[in-house]
């Protein structure tokens, strides 16, 4: 049997202009010009630079003329005329803030240019002497190369690929030879297939003498050994002393693992990081000044504003003439939409990153990281009464200029733990001082996890085994074993 009932539901949406202002948040300073750019070029009714003031346009027309009977389906009598020619008073729309300076206005964006890698490599194949087969082998294998200057496929895959889309057929053992033609290229280690094969070439292109013939030996025949530290056993190999020994990997350590890296000119687009905030000591006091990028000069088009006010002195209105003045209400819309969002985005960010600054107010003023206090993003959401989600974005993807070199904003926030005296620190102090230690140890006997922990038990951080295991492997710092020395 059908029933009848009423059900009252309370729920929560997003309008589009809150979305649009979130997605505006999160964007860096690069990424938000190509945003508006991209918002310029779509909305003809919106532009930017300054705009000179303008007459007033009459107030209080005569809202008669606007009703007129027409049964069409574009209801062009629904819209108030007056509302958009006076909301153009102020041409800037007051987003023009004074929490920026001309000085970090930065117009130019730095671009990477030069020859590619790959480019680099090909040029020095026109000095071999190679057949149409083995060029097109040898161009392929340059193109496999990756960033780092490996080439991390097997032959059998590549052999495939060359009959697949070069409809080059041929065998392991041709690609192998053609291999080791190209693996002469500048710079010396290029084209290698491991870290082993990598440094071998490097070491065998040497001069010889005998700290060099006994790298080469302890790289081709006893990698692992070597990768492992393992100096006793290397000793007892290959029947040399610890100072021989201690030359020998001297000169495996002046080798280069990523022949890619060291080209100037690499394929890979260098990113260019634009700081969002400025952080200036000034008498003792903290100054925070916004990227002037990021608070462009935007009005509406008067152009737009004159087609209106045609539009409501004109006595007969057409179809035509309703819809082209709908047309403008949507981008008049869309155009004083975007203003807003600019001018909420400013605020959003300038408010976030001087509550940080104030929370952080000691780190800042100093530069010593075990100065920065506990900070989740909780703590500044409660401070500046935003949401958190809004912080995240500020923090996650905005970088600061201060005294000691441009941050990631996120780096500033950090869990925090009691320490002997229950007092809360920062993780990041604690990691900072882990760091310290392991730097001052004898890299003879270096540290051991469980001896780290009791080094910082003693200095009042009570932290067990797995936890300095956690923050050194956070610091890309190797096992006591890796980082022993002779």
């Amino acid at each position: 049997m059908l029933k009848q009932y009423l059900q009252f539901k309370l729920s929560q949406k997003l309008s589009p202009q809150q979305i649009q202002l979130m997605k505006l948040i999160q964007l860096p300073t690069q990424a938000f010009e190509q945003r508006l750019k991209q918002e310029l070029e779509e909305n003809p009714a919106l532009e930017t630079g300054k705009e000179e003031r303008k007459d007033d346009f009459e107030d209080n027309f005569d809202n008669s003329q606007d009703d007129y009977e027409d049964n069409d389906k574009i209801e062009a009598e629904d819209i108030n005329v007056d509302d958009y020619l006076s909301d153009d008073e102020i041409p800037d729309y007051r987003t023009s803030a004074n929490n920026y300076s001309a000085d970090d206005d930065e117009k130019s964006v730095p671009y990477a240019s030069g020859t590619t890698f790959t480019q680099h490599l090909i040029n020095q194949l026109n000095t071999f002497r190679l057949s149409d087969e083995e060029r097109d082998i040898a161009e392929f294998l340059v193109g496999s190369v990756d960033e780092s200057g490996y080439i991390r496929r097997s032959l059998s895959d590549i052999v495939d690929d060359l009959a697949f889309t070069q409809s080059v057929y041929t065998d392991e053992e041709k690609v192998e030879n053609i291999l080791k033609k190209v693996q002469q290229l500048d710079p010396a280690g290029v084209a290698a297939r491991s870290l082993q094969e990598c440094l071998s070439i490097q070491l065998h292109r040497k001069e010889k003498h005998p700290d060099v013939e006994l790298a080469i030996e302890i790289i081709d025949q006893a990698f692992e050994k070597f990768t492992k530290k393992h100096y006793k056993k290397l000793m007892q190999k290959f029947d040399v002393n610890e100072e021989q020994l201690k030359e020998a990997i001297h000169e495996i350590e002046r080798l280069n693992p990523k022949p890619g890296g060291s080209y100037a000119g690499n394929n890979r687009i260098v990113e260019h990081v634009v700081p969002d905030f400025a952080i200036k000591i000034v008498d003792g006091e903290l100054e925070l000044t916004l990227n002037g990028r990021n608070a462009p000069e935007l009005h509406v088009s008067r152009e737009y504003n004159n087609m209106l006010k045609g539009y409501k002195e004109s006595k007969d209105k057409s179809k035509q003439q309703k819809d082209a003045v709908l047309f403008i209400k949507q981008k008049l819309d869309a155009a004083k939409w975007f203003i807003e969002a600019i001018k909420q985005r400013q605020q959003t960010l300038f408010v976030t990153m001087s509550a940080i600054m104030h929370y952080q107010k000691e780190y800042f003023l100093t530069g010593d990281e075990r100065k920065l206090k506990p900070m989740i993003l909780k703590d500044i959401a409660d401070e500046i009464d935003m949401d958190v989600s809004t912080v995240s974005r500020v923090a996650n993807s905005k970088y600061v200029d201060t005294p000691y070199g441009t941050k990631l904003i996120k780096e500033f926030f950090s869990e925090s733990m009691t320490n002997d005296q229950g007092e809360e620190v920062s993780t990041r102090e604690i990691k900072k001082i882990l760091e310290t230690v392991i730097e001052e140890e004898d890299k003879k006997k270096p540290l051991t996890d469980a001896a780290l922990s009791k080094i910082l038990k003693e200095k009042g951080y009570p932290i067990a085994r797995r936890t300095v295991a956690k923050y050194r492997e956070q610091l890309d710092i190797p096992v006591a074993r890796l980082r022993k020395t002779i």
